[in-house]
């Protein structure tokens, strides 16, 4: 019986260890591989070894869940086949020497959670397929060269909890639709080039812990619905060309104290409603 046993036990430890995704999959790494120079990565895949000792791939049940590879000299674009690792739950290649575009197959990957490819030379506009990825919950893309505007379709991500795209160059107004994401704790969207209102809406904002618009061009008056967001713990909208009253709540939350450039470029303070600690008391 103990012989039986040991028998079938082998036997499986070894039909997993020749366990084998598919062959769509395995082309995309291979790809990607390619793509971004792997023969001057710095931790190397023997692409004639099995996928399964390659470094930073985790697989379960025959299928790609997480590709991680994280300051590894990785040079070049993205390969359209990274949409073909539709199992593919964290795609994290942070601090490396990638450029071009994200492909628009990135919206390919329904089952992703984590995005994160900041500190790259990533350039162009975000696909607005990235919209198409309804469970991810953290897309970290800052210190990057994106441009273009923001993706409308960023804002049907209901599970998002952390969009950090500071340090791009991204134009245009935030959309209305991000102002719905209830999940979002962290929104970090400081030195880039945005424009236009912060609206009220942003009161929708439940969930946010940490807002940061600082160093864009937005203007208009600072909404008094800021205040609405009682789990906020970080702010700062400064250096923009917001103006209005704000009230000293509002003042003391952000790090630089309300400190805009006007319309000549110089820096300048914006006026504290000295009579109420809350903009909504003065608006009684």
């Amino acid at each position: 019986m103990k012989t039986i046993f040991t028998y079938v036990t082998l036997l499986l430890v070894s039909a997993s260890s020749f366990a084998e995704i598919s062959s769509a999959e395995k082309n995309a790494l291979i790809k990607l591989n390619k793509a971004t120079k792997g023969t001057q990565w710095i931790n190397k895949w023997d692409l004639k070894s099995p996928v399964t000792t390659w470094y930073g791939v985790e697989i379960q049940n025959d299928k790609v869940v997480s590709v991680k590879l994280v300051n590894n000299n990785l040079n070049g674009e993205l390969p359209k086949e990274i949409g073909d690792l539709t199992s593919l739950q964290v795609l994290n290649l942070f601090r490396n020497n990638l450029t071009g575009v994200l492909p628009e197959s990135i919206g390919n990957l329904k089952s992703l959670t984590k995005l994160n490819v900041a500190f790259n030379q990533i350039s162009g506009s975000l696909p607005e397929s990235l919209g198409n990825d309804t469970q991810l919950k953290s897309i970290e893309m800052h210190m990057n060269r994106l441009t273009g505007v923001l993706p409308l379709a960023v804002g049907n991500l209901s599970n998002l909890e952390t969009l950090s795209l500071f340090n791009n160059e991204i134009e245009g107004q935030i959309p209305m639709s991000y102002y719905q994401l209830k999940s979002l704790k962290v929104l970090l969207l400081n030195s880039n080039k945005l424009t236009g209102k912060l609206d009220k809406e942003v009161s929708n904002l439940s969930s946010l812990e940490t807002l940061s618009l600082f160093e864009n061009k937005m203007d208009g008056q600072v909404p008094f619905d800021l205040e609405k967001l009682g789990k906020l713990k970080e702010m700062n909208i400064s250096y923009n060309m917001f103006n209005g009253l704000v009230s000293k709540n509002l003042s003391k939350l952000d790090t630089l104290n309300m400190t805009m450039v006007n319309e000549q470029g110089v820096a300048t303070t914006l006026k504290v409603n000295i009579d109420k600690n809350s903009a909504f008391a003065a608006d009684e």
